[in-house]
C-alpha cells in the first residue's frame, strides 16, 4: 500500500480534523496518512527534549489525534487485523513477532523498528512515547475473546531458547543463564537469581532469562517441582546475603531500557502466567490436558519488593525467612504492579490490599497479616529444610489435578484476558505520566551517590 504524500510540517489541527472512514480499507490508509503526517511533524520538531513548550504543545495535540485514530481502527477492525496478521489464527505469534507484522502490514498503527531504535536511544523523559501505540494495539487485541484467547495460547508455547537447551538441561541438570541458574537435585528443579549487583532488579534481560527457565522446568521430564529463590548478593548494602527480588530495575527504567513489550507486557503474558498454566508443547496436543504444569515453591530472603511480590501471589507455597518483608511500591513509583491488583485481594482481601497496594505498606514476615502471604516462616537457618519438606509434599500424584482446579477457580483465563487488555494500555500510559519522569529521575540522580535497593 502507498501512503499519499503528506507536507514536512502539518498543522496540529489538520491532524486532528481527520476522520476514520467507514470502509476497511479506506479506513486503512487513512490511519498510515495520519500517522505519515505526525511523524513527519515530531521529525520537523527535533529531539523531545530540545522543543519548546509552544513545540511540545503542538506535538502532544498531533500526536493525541493520531492514537484517538488508531484507538478507533481497533475498537472497529481489533479481529480482522489479528487475523490478518495470524493468517486466521494459523500462526501463533508472541508479542514481539505480532507489532513485527502489523508494523509491516498496517503502516502507522504501532511504531516501526526506526521509531523503536531512537528510543532506545533516549532517556525515559526524552522519549515520544510511541510504546503508547502499543499499548493501544494490545489493549484492543486483548479485549477480542477470540484474538485475545489466542494470543494467550501463543505466550504459553515454550521459547526457542529453551527449546534449543532443553537437551542440555535433560542431560545434565543444570543450565547457567546470566541472571538465573537452573540445577535438578533429584526430582526438584532450584532456580536461583543471580543479579546479584542489582539485587535481583528485573530488566528485559531477566525477564528474557526467567521465561527460558521456566520453560526448562516445565519441559523437563524428571523435574516434579520446581523453587524459585534469591542468590547471595555483593551489591554493597546486603553482600554475602541472599535477597529475594528488589523489583523492577528503576535505573534501567530512568534510562530508558524497561519496554513495554518485552518486559511488562512479556512479563505477564510470558513466564508469570506459565506458574499458573504451564506450558504449551510443542507438536500434537495431549487429549487429557493442554498444556504441561508443575507446582511451584517460592523462598524469600531479605525482601520480595514489587515484581518480587507479584511473583508470590503465583506460587503453590511460600516460605520466608523470620526477618524478611514483602512490599508493593509501585503505587508511589506511578506505575501498576502488574497483576497484583487482580491478584492480592483475592489473597489478602480488600482492605490489606489498598494499604499494600495504594499506601505503600510493608508485609513483615514476623507479623500476623503476613501468614495471607506466606505459608510458612522461619529462621533463616531453617529455609533449606523447609524447602524440602514442602517439595516432597509438592510431588503428591493428585497435586497437579488439584492445582490446576484451584487455579481454574482462583484465576478464570477470560477475567486475567480482561484484566490484561486494560492493563496494557493504562501501564503504556502511566510509563510517560510527568510524575512518573519526575519521581524516577529524582530516584535515579539520589541512588547516583550511593547504593540503594531498586523498587518497582
Amino acid at each position: 500500500m502507498t501512503v499519499d504524500h503528506v507536507p514536512a510540517r502539518p498543522p496540529a489541527a489538520d491532524v486532528a480534523a481527520a476522520a476514520l472512514p467507514a470502509d476497511p480499507d479506506a479506513a486503512r490508509r487513512a490511519l498510515a496518512r495520519v500517522a505519515a503526517a505526525t511523524s513527519a511533524l515530531l521529525d520537523d520538531l527535533g529531539e523531545p527534549a530540545d522543543r519548546s513548550p509552544q513545540q511540545r504543545a503542538e506535538a502532544a495535540a498531533a500526536v493525541d489525534a493520531a492514537r484517538a485514530l488508531r484507538a478507533a481502527f481497533m475498537d472497529a477492525h481489533a479481529e480482522a487485523v489479528y487475523d490478518e496478521l495470524t493468517d486466521h489464527r494459523s500462526r501463533h505469534l508472541r508479542i514481539a513477532e505480532l507489532v513485527r507484522e502489523a508494523e509491516a502490514r498496517f503502516p502507522g498503527l504501532v511504531p516501526t523498528a526506526e521509531q523503536l531504535a531512537a528510543e532506545r536511544r533516549r532517556a525515559q523523559s526524552h522519549k515520544e512515547g510511541h510504546e503508547i501505540d502499543q499499548g493501544i494495539f494490545f489493549s484492543r487485541v486483548l479485549r477480542s475473546p477470540t484474538a485475545g484467547a489466542h494470543l494467550l495460547d501463543a505466550m504459553l508455547r515454550p521459547t526457542p531458547s529453551a527449546l534449543a537447551l532443553l537437551p542440555e538441561f535433560t542431560r545434565t541438570g543444570t543450565v547457567r543463564l546470566p541472571s538465573v541458574t537452573a540445577e535438578r537435585r533429584g526430582a526438584v528443579t532450584h532456580l536461583t537469581m543471580c543479579r546479584e549487583d542489582s539485587l535481583n532488579a528485573e530488566d528485559d534481560r531477566q525477564v528474557d532469562d526467567m521465561e527460558t527457565a521456566v520453560d526448562l522446568v516445565l519441559l523437563d521430564p524428571a523435574t516434579e517441582v520446581g523453587v524459585l529463590r534469591g542468590g547471595v548478593m555483593s551489591h554493597p548494602r546486603y553482600r554475602g546475603r541472599r535477597v529475594f527480588s528488589a523489583g523492577i530495575n528503576l535505573k534501567a527504567l530512568h534510562g530508558g531500557g524497561i519496554s513495554l513489550v518485552d518486559f511488562l507486557l512479556r512479563r505477564e503474558l510470558g513466564y508469570l502466567h506459565k506458574l499458573i498454566r504451564g506450558v504449551r508443547p510443542e507438536g500434537a496436543a495431549d487429549w487429557r490436558r493442554s498444556t504441561v504444569d508443575k507446582p511451584w515453591v517460592a523462598v524469600v530472603d531479605g525482601f520480595a519488593i514489587g515484581g518480587g511480590a507479584q511473583l508470590l501471589l503465583l506460587f503453590d507455597h511460600v516460605i520466608a525467612a523470620s526477618d524478611a518483608y514483602v512490599s508493593l511500591p509501585a503505587a508511589q513509583e506511578g506505575i501498576i504492579p502488574g497483576v497484583a491488583n487482580f491478584r492480592l485481594t483475592r489473597s489478602v482481601g480488600p482492605r490489606l490490599a489498598r494499604q499494600v497496594i495504594l499506601e505503600g505498606r510493608r508485609v513483615h514476615a514476623s507479623e500476623p497479616a503476613a501468614r495471607l502471604l506466606v505459608d510458612e516462616v522461619h529462621e533463616p537457618a531453617a529455609l533449606d529444610a523447609a524447602v524440602a519438606e514442602s517439595a516432597e509434599r509438592l510431588r503428591g500424584t493428585a497435586v497437579l489435578a488439584n492445582r490446576r482446579m484451584l487455579n481454574l477457580a482462583e484465576e478464570p483465563v477470560d477475567q486475567f484476558r480482561a484484566y490484561m487488555a486494560e492493563f496494557a494500555l493504562q501501564q503504556a500510559l502511566r510509563l510517560y505520566d510527568a510524575d512518573v519522569l519526575d519521581k524516577v529521575g529524582r530516584f535515579s540522580a539520589a541512588s547516583a551517590g550511593k547504593a540503594a535497593p531498586a523498587r518497582g
